[in-house]
């Protein structure tokens, strides 16, 4: 064997890629003996695919931005975008502080009470000790996870919420609100101890981000001429679905290490995961288009690319735990209750919404998450721990309960923790700009910039 192909199966198994151990010869200077080592160890590979579905989750934020720009106007594209890279950036150092440690350090059943800065003094992180991968790698992976949950909001504020507010809004859900949840759920806590599942963020990620989105919406108000004096409603149209499509798909591609990434372990798996994760986005896609088609006698785009997010939100609680076939269910379901959602969200209670996302990913977050008490395999069938066997598979309504539990007591703080949250900001910083602003468009008022400039020809005499 020669150098150059050492090295190369080196560079493949630091990749993950499994070395043929035929192919590890030995040789004088010892690489094969080393190609064969590193081939075989299993932390590496759960440490490089747990890094990789970090990026791909990190890079959701692209995703996001991309929908949200899409859906709403060329005025506020740069404001928009910002809060996307600040949601990131704050999420992270605050995640970094204290967030991780409140939700996975030891303390409590409600909240974690050591493990700032990811100080281990030994014992501090056992609620994750199930996963061989470095700390380092742990916190990265949970801090893009508490990025998504933070700027779920920025859409449903979009083209009316003060940059300062809105950067208060991230740092708080990122370092407590978010957090706390996570605790209760996946660091060991008192809806963990009751049995209640959610395997990659349906209810502990969506949910509240977008439950905060619903305080946020109504403590800001509808945007200028969104409603009419006799209640009814007037479409506002985003500028781009071509770049919201674009988004979608992003996020699409970036839900791949979002669901299989929650194993934090380069296991056999995560191929059954990506396919549920992958049919319930189709399916919810299908069933938005046949329901925007009969409530508006045409096949609606905006609900389309909506009923894609709805399947993949409505999947992630149960993507290991159900089959193939229930994942279609989940997801069609979950993309057929988004378009009416979004309609009486906005007509009915006169929540201004302008990307669905309260919708999208709290309705379709609730709806997964108790569907896994419904379709749920059992323990063992599909991954190797899991639920008991959901209703439709003769477990009975126990699980359902427990799911059901848990998603009001995410819906009761999530409520609470927003409408105190965006009061103290709206009494001490303001909330929302002024009607001169709103009118102009943020990206002039707030950053002093435009999104699209237009050409100016100017005189040479």
């Amino acid at each position: 064997m020669t150098k150059r192909r050492q090295k190369l199966l080196a560079i493949l198994a630091l990749a993950g890629t499994a070395v043929p151990s035929a192919l590890a010869q030995p040789s004088d200077d010892g690489s094969a003996d080393a190609v064969a080592a590193m081939a075989v160890d299993p932390a590496m590979l759960d440490t490089i695919w747990v890094l990789l579905a970090a990026v791909l989750v990190m890079f959701m934020q692209c995703g996001f931005v991309m929908v949200e720009t899409g859906f709403t106007r060329a005025k506020n594209a740069c404001n928009v975008a910002m809060k996307g890279v600040m949601d990131f950036s704050f999420a992270c150092l605050s995640y970094w502080v204290v967030g991780f440690g409140i939700m996975f350090g030891a303390g409590n059943k409600f909240f974690g009470t050591s493990g700032w800065f990811l100080h281990d003094s030994g014992g501090t992180f056992d609620s994750l000790s199930w996963s061989a991968v470095p700390l380092e790698a742990k916190y990265l992976f949970q801090a893009v996870f508490c990025a998504t949950a933070a700027t779920i909001v920025a859409g449903a504020v979009a083209e009316r919420v003060k940059f300062t507010a809105y950067l208060v809004y991230s740092i708080v859900i990122s370092a407590f609100i978010y957090p706390i949840v996570g605790h209760w759920v996946w660091g060991g806590g008192w809806l963990a101890e009751l049995g209640f599942w959610d395997f990659a963020g349906s209810t502990v990620v969506h949910s509240v981000g977008a439950w905060m989105a619903l305080t946020g919406a109504i403590m800001l108000g509808p945007r200028i001429g969104k409603y009419n004096p006799d209640g009814s409603s007037n479409a506002i149209p985003g500028h781009s679905l071509p770049l919201g499509t674009l988004g979608v798909f992003i996020l699409w591609l970036g839900w791949f290490g979002f669901n299989a990434g929650s194993t934090m372990a380069a296991d056999i798996s995560i191929a059954h995961i990506a396919v549920t994760t992958n049919l319930a986005a189709v399916a919810g896609g299908v069933g938005a288009t046949f329901t925007s088609w009969k409530m508006f006698g045409k096949p609606d785009t905006s609900m389309t690319l909506n009923g894609v997010l709805a399947g993949l939100v409505g999947v992630t609680a149960s993507c290991a735990f159900v089959t193939q076939g229930a994942a279609i269910w989940i997801g069609v379901i979950a993309g057929s209750m988004v378009v009416p959602s979004i309609v009486y969200l906005d007509t009915k209670f006169r929540v201004d919404d302008p990307i669905g996302a309260i919708s999208v990913h709290g309705v379709s977050g609730a709806w997964g998450t108790i569907a896994l008490g419904l379709f749920a395999a059992g323990p063992g069938t599909i991954y190797s721990e899991g639920p008991a066997a959901g209703l439709f598979y003769g477990g009975g309504w126990g699980l359902v309960g427990v799911q059901a539990i848990g998603v009001l007591a995410v819906l009761a703080w999530g409520l609470a923790s927003g409408f105190l949250l965006f009061y103290v900001i709206k009494h001490l910083l303001g909330l929302r700009v002024t009607r001169d602003e709103e009118l102009i468009g943020l990206d002039i008022e707030e950053h002093g910039i435009e999104a699209y400039p237009s050409f100016q020809i100017f005189s040479t005499r």
